[in-house]
């Protein structure tokens, strides 16, 4: 019982991040980020809790004016059998303030862009979605930025050794 008692203190404090996707960051240029609320059952908080999600293939799309979640994965909590569970991939709600998503739905027109989740946390105890809008990249473009990521890396290495023996 204290076990649990700290666990939801520590998920009251701070962000806690659930879920990552990482290949987005690869795949994506991100423009721009939102933070959106989501709409869920009681079990999936609960799986969330222990910290299981996946939103590596997932995606937002915006039907009727509004925001939904396809594609993300959380498993059914392990004491849900029956009428408590839910269906691990179904589409979910998500909450955003009108002016954000008529911006996104502005945006999206103008550009081809897509709308991606980048990571699942809790923040001060609600689960949160960060999506951003995205900019498809092309191959050389992915080893270009490949390319210079590891150049700042290696400059950043080349510092630190030489304030070593500074």
């Amino acid at each position: 019982m204290q076990e649990r008692r700290a666990k939801a203190k520590a998920d009251v404090g701070g962000d806690r991040v659930v879920a990552t996707n990482r290949k987005a960051r690869h795949d994506y240029e991100i423009l721009e980020t939102f933070e959106c609320g989501m709409v869920l059952t009681g079990s999936e908080v609960k799986s969330l809790r222990e910290g299981k999600a996946q939103i590596a293939e997932a995606y937002a799309r915006i039907d009727d004016s509004e925001l939904w979640l396809f594609q993300s994965h959380i498993p059914p909590w392990m004491f849900a059998h029956g009428f408590g569970s839910h269906d691990p991939d179904r589409r979910r709600k998500l909450l955003l303030h009108r002016k954000e998503i008529d911006r996104i739905i502005e945006k999206t027109k103008l550009q081809p862009l897509t709308v991606v989740p980048l990571k699942m946390y809790f923040k001060d105890g609600r689960a949160k979605v960060e999506i951003g809008l995205a900019k498809g990249r092309k191959q050389q473009d992915r080893r270009e930025a490949l390319k210079e990521r590891d150049a700042n890396r290696e400059i950043a290495r080349t510092i630190r050794n030489a304030e070593k023996f500074a």
